[in-house]
């Protein structure tokens, strides 16, 4: 059969997926609030058309010509890729029924609207039904892909291949009780920032102006993407590399929030923006799993845009836009305001110490709801538990607590834990980076960030899908993935923001 009809048919696929990604992102940053009720059904209808195109017997005939070692013969390692990614999404979309589909993502479109107006009037009770409703889905879903062990395998493997239970456990729960003793000491070594940032108003545009400033320097190319407000920040790819849109979230009184987001989706945009054109028009223009796209929103937020070298030479930019508010700051002090350690109780807005805990809490209440060993009904009630016993904290809403991610409201599961991943990635490849780009952080604090994007682009971002995460971690920095190089890393810089030892 000819390959390069199988190509125009999954052109034909991708162009349905990005026509949901685009109304999606109305949907968040443009559409009217009664516009809900058709958009739903656009998604549903665009959902439905999807589902049937990579189920159809057309595309069958060909993954059973395809897959055969004479199938592919005569085809470049591209090409033998495209064929695995293809035949992945066919497996997982055959098993599940037509009818199963059009429940999720009719049950996700209700979900995000339900999850707006409830979220706003912190009122769990009216968010529960629906939150059920996409916990009983999740189980049919995972039931239909099938798992060797545990259900919540087959939901997590949609974002992060191949990772399981046994993996991950392991790894969190030692990670766990790193963060939680570095937390006590920071908190034991009684050093808090000057907070007086925050007593000062920072208009809106001025944020957004200076944040522009600082994608335009990381690379972020305008004439392939746009910045807009959303509730909940996130990059969307709307045309492959072509077309990757990113959107930030402000607040009048801490600048921090846009700067942040700024540079944690202008990470996710620089990935997608520097994949090989060679992809375009398939699934392989995309990031490898999850895990290794969020590393790369993570080095740029973190690794990078909260170290001290950066500051260096972003801290008096930021001071024309500001000059009144940051008058009283320099650099040592504004830095140290911008990785101050402080428990909070919104994901989002995490330092870099406890964010990792934020993703625990969520990822065993995941594991457990999926299993039913933690009811719906009892989700706030639990959640409140966790945060006090990792943080320290407890919840003054339910806005605040179990309400405030969008991914329950839009039947995610599976796709928290992608975030801690992320970090320990983004911590193993900038080590890495380091090694391999001369004097790389006193070019940052001269403004450079060229060199970096150049690296990463090279190193990971060409390469699209057609590697996997642990063959990347491998090729580029000699091993799998090490968790040791996260905590060594924080270890380190909070150690001397805070004057404590290990």
């Amino acid at each position: 059969m000819s390959f390069e009809k199988f190509k125009e048919l999954v052109g034909d696929l991708n162009d349905l997926h990005q026509a949901q990604s685009l109304a999606q992102w109305d949907m968040q940053t443009q559409m009217p609030e009664k516009g809900s009720g058709p958009r739903g059904k656009q998604l549903v209808t665009l959902g439905k058309m999807a589902h049937e195109l990579l189920t159809s017997g057309q595309m069958r005939e060909y993954m059973d010509s395809l897959r055969s070692p004479a199938g592919q013969q005569s085809l470049s390692e591209a090409d033998r890729a495209l064929i695995r990614e293809m035949a992945d999404k066919f497996d997982k979309a055959t098993k599940l029924p037509t009818e199963l589909v059009k429940r999720y993502d009719e049950a996700q479109a209700r979900g995000f609207n339900i999850w707006i107006r409830a979220r706003k009037a912190n009122d769990f009770e009216s968010f529960k039904g629906i939150m059920q409703e996409l916990v009983d889905i999740s189980r049919e879903r995972a039931e239909a892909l099938g798992y060797e062990k545990d259900p919540y395998d087959a939901l997590m493997d949609g974002y992060e291949k191949g990772a399981t239970v046994d993996q991950v456990d392991p790894l969190f729960d030692g990670l766990k009780d790193e963060l939680i003793t570095l937390v006590k000491a920071i908190k034991d070594s009684g050093r808090k920032p000057d907070e007086k940032l925050f007593k000062y108003t920072y208009p809106e545009e001025a944020q957004l102006a200076f944040s522009r400033e600082i994608l335009d320097a990381m690379g972020y190319d305008f004439s392939r993407g746009r910045l807009d407000k959303s509730a909940h920040p996130f990059t969307t790819e709307l045309g492959g590399c072509m077309d990757v849109r990113i959107t930030v979230r402000s607040q009048s009184n801490n600048p921090l929030e846009c700067i942040s987001t700024a540079l944690h989706e202008g990470g996710h945009a620089l990935y997608e923006q520097g994949i090989s054109e060679e992809y375009l028009g398939t699934p392989l223009g995309s990031g490898t799993t999850l895990g290794i796209h969020e590393s790369q929103s993570r080095l740029w937020e973190n690794n990078v845009g909260r170290s001290l070298p950066f500051w260096q030479h972003f801290f008096p930019v930021m001071k024309r836009h500001f000059p009144d508010q940051l008058e009283e700051y320099d650099v040592e002090s504004f830095y140290h305001v911008m990785n101050k350690v402080q428990p909070s109780l919104i994901r989002t807005e995490a330092d870099e110490v406890t964010y990792n805990l934020h993703i625990m809490l969520r990822y065993e209440m995941e594991k457990d709801l999926i299993n039913n060993r933690l009811q719906v009904a009892d989700v706030p009630k639990v959640w409140n538990a966790k945060l006090q016993e990792y943080l320290g904290i407890t919840p003054d809403s339910d806005a605040n607590g179990c309400m405030q991610d969008v991914h329950w409201a839009e039947g995610y599961f599976g796709y928290f834990p992608t975030y801690a991943l992320g970090n320990l990635y983004a911590a193993q490849f900038y080590r890495t980076a380091k090694t391999k780009i001369p004097n790389l952080e006193q070019k940052i604090a001269q403004g450079n960030l060229t060199d970096l994007h150049n690296w990463l682009r090279e190193n990971i971002y060409k390469h699209g899908k057609t590697k996997t995460a642990t063959q990347l971690a491998e090729e580029i920095t000699g091993e799998p993935l090490n968790p040791q190089y996260f905590v060594d890393y924080l270890w380190e810089k909070y150690g001397d923001i805070y004057s404590i030892k290990r």
